[in-house]
């Protein structure tokens, strides 16, 4: 049983799909398929999973994995995240606008002024475009769409996100109505 030094969530598994041990497998790479082309996959509790066999299906791929063989065990497996070290991933693939998400989260995030808004804690996909999940001390969490109106620069090595407080919602725009101004239906 292996500890990850710098892991990176590459799957979750869901239900179990017949009887031989199959799992669906929601596949967070660019290429779902390829997902067994980065070695072998880790739990965090230690675990090491071999794929044995892939194919697609349907929002997700379909694994056999050494190991697993009825649908018992592939149940046992329902919600498990599966991590890769972070040096199995090919840096040379990614263009000049391409990031990992790992590779942004602890990055502190500024504006022009150099005012700090915390640093990124999580990245999200609800479905809509990313979101960057920002924490900072005596702050409540804040989630900025990952947006090139939003976010101006990554600086990587420096380790910091540049952004336009206004594109990422973290200020007020001005109320054109004023204090105490009141809106009336039509025909009221």
């Amino acid at each position: 049983m292996t500890k990850l030094e710098n892991p990176i969530l590459m799957a979750t598994i869901g239900a179990p799909q017949g009887l031989r041990g199959e799992v669906r497998v929601r596949s967070y790479a660019a290429d779902p398929m390829a997902l067994g082309d980065y070695g072998n996959l880790h739990s965090e509790d230690g675990r090491v999973f071999e794929i044995l066999e892939i194919r697609e299906g349907k929002n997700v791929v379909i694994i056999r994995f050494r190991g697993i063989n009825d649908r018992n065990a592939a149940e046992a497996l329902n919600g498990l995240e599966l991590f890769i070290e972070r040096d199995n991933l090919p840096d040379e693939e990614l263009d000049e606008d391409e990031f990992y998400y790992a590779d942004l989260e602890g990055l502190e995030v500024v504006d022009r002024d150099g005012k700090s808004y915390g640093t990124v804690s999580a990245i999200f996909d609800f479905g809509a475009g990313d979101l960057l999940e920002l924490k900072g001390a005596g702050r409540r969490p804040a989630l900025i769409p990952f947006s090139e109106a939003a976010v101006l620069e990554i600086d990587l090595e420096g380790g910091k996100i540049l952004i336009d407080p206004q594109a990422a919602g973290l200020t007020e725009e001005p109320d054109e109505g004023g204090p105490g101004k009141s809106f009336r239906r039509k025909g009221s």
